[in-house]
């Protein structure tokens, strides 16, 4: 694994605008009042963006695995990157990171040791898979929500 330590800001809750709060995860999530100037400095459309949430949502629901998406540059060692990356998740162990950098043309997918009987290299390579023909494309949200679908699909089912 790489060296060197990931921080994240501590957000002040009490300085977050009235209707803003700090989920679990630890994302601030908030609602706007019908008329106000939303704050929006995304790369990606609303649309999009609650495209990939519900995606995400689902799949949790569904294989109670939290699937996560970063999107951003993993360097020349993608791979230890996306092991550092995935190790700073809320559940590590019960959790599968998709790490894209479009600009470096990489996909790495970690999956949390937890799941390692739901959850192998062959639904990552599937997951790659799908995500990688819709990249060829120019369509990068079509294929972080094709991965993570086939992926959910793919898992073993949770044994009761």
């Amino acid at each position: 694994m790489a060296t060197g330590e990931l921080t994240f800001p501590v957000v002040d809750e009490s300085a977050l605008p009235s209707g803003f709060v700090v989920t679990s995860s630890g994302r601030v999530s908030g609602v706007r009042h019908p008329g106000e100037e939303p704050y929006d400095d995304s790369p990606f459309s609303h649309v999009d963006r609650n495209r990939i949430d519900r995606t995400l949502t689902e799949a949790t629901r569904r294989t109670r695995i939290l699937w996560t998406i970063y999107i951003g540059e993993l360097g020349a060692a993608s791979a230890d990157r996306a092991r550092e990356l995935h190790s700073t998740l809320p559940r590590p162990d019960e959790s599968v990171l998709i790490a894209v950098s479009p600009n470096e043309k990489s996909i790495e997918i970690v999956g949390g040791d937890a799941i390692g009987h739901r959850y192998d290299d062959r639904v990552a390579q599937l997951g790659a898979s799908a995500a990688v023909s819709s990249f060829q494309r120019g369509d990068l949200i079509d294929g972080l929500v094709s991965a993570v679908r086939v992926m959910a699909a793919a898992v073993s089912p949770v044994r009761v």
